[in-house]
């Protein structure tokens, strides 16, 4: 016969009552820093070559004066290659983790223990956004040190609307995620979102060159919303509420879409 009382509470720290703690976050965070760091290819492209597009396009771009001093370096090259840091990592780094993660078995192993799948996406989130900001100081270190590009007119504007731009990509990678059956899909879906997504956004020489139908689509999609944003954020300009609109859809159909799809097995 037990002697335990059945209303005794369970002693703290025991298996059914413990929860992951800071340590154990710290911990997680640490060890996909490590794997990011592991991944050349995805640690340095990222970084890479935006700073190559940034000096292949810098030095005629900062001799061309668009408006009130700023010039087309600040309004248009700036915020192109910022963008090129998020999608880069959000939408081609960060889904192909999560789907070698899931075809591992790596979730469904965390899904038996105290410690929820959940935890492995907030820690690729806060890896990705700290490699994120690495690729924009690095980005802003280059142009302003070496081709005196201006920061920015309207600094808190360009602040909210790279954070913003951050979830949109990141929103776009977690569909990826969701939908990608392997990790080798999850690259190549990955890449072509981000390609296609460029290639109405700017990435290869402007709009200007696209049909009108093409360049509105690209201004609803958030590659070409957040280069847009960031320009007239830079130059002083107000920011179009489309733009900003188009990237809190992003978000928000994103974030619906990848819960919606995502197999943690």
């Amino acid at each position: 016969m037990s002697t335990t009382d059945p209303h005794t509470p369970v002693a703290a720290g025991s298996p059914a009552t413990w929860r992951p703690g800071l340590r154990s976050w710290l911990v997680l965070t640490v060890c996909e820093a490590k794997m990011v760091v592991r991944d050349t290819a995805g640690l340095v492209v990222p970084v890479v070559l935006p700073l190559l597009i940034l000096v292949m396009s810098a030095g005629p771009a900062a001799d061309q004066p668009v408006t009130g001093g700023y010039t087309a370096l600040d309004v248009y090259v700036l915020p192109l290659v910022l963008t090129i840091v998020l999608g880069t990592i959000g939408v081609v780094n960060m889904p192909s983790f999560l789907a070698y993660y899931r075809r591992t078995g790596i979730l469904r192993r965390l899904s038996a223990t105290p410690a929820s799948p959940a935890m492995v996406l907030v820690a690729q989130v806060v890896v990705s956004a700290a490699q994120a900001l690495i690729g924009l100081a690095g980005a802003l270190a280059v142009a302003f040190g070496a081709f005196g590009a201006h920061r920015p007119a309207h600094l808190g504007t360009a602040v909210a609307v790279y954070l913003l731009a951050m979830g949109a990509m990141y929103a776009v990678g977690m569909v990826v995620a969701a939908l990608a059956p392997t990790p080798n899909a999850a690259v190549a879906i990955g890449l072509v979102a981000f390609f296609v997504l460029g290639a109405l956004g700017g990435m290869f020489g402007g709009v200007s060159t696209l049909p009108d139908p093409l360049v509105t689509v690209g201004e609803w999609l958030p590659f070409g919303a957040t280069v847009a944003a960031l320009g007239a954020a830079w130059a002083g300009a107000p920011v179009d509420p489309t733009h900003l609109l188009a990237l809190a859809v992003t978000v928000v159909l994103g974030a619906g879409v990848s819960a919606t799809f995502f197999r943690w097995t």
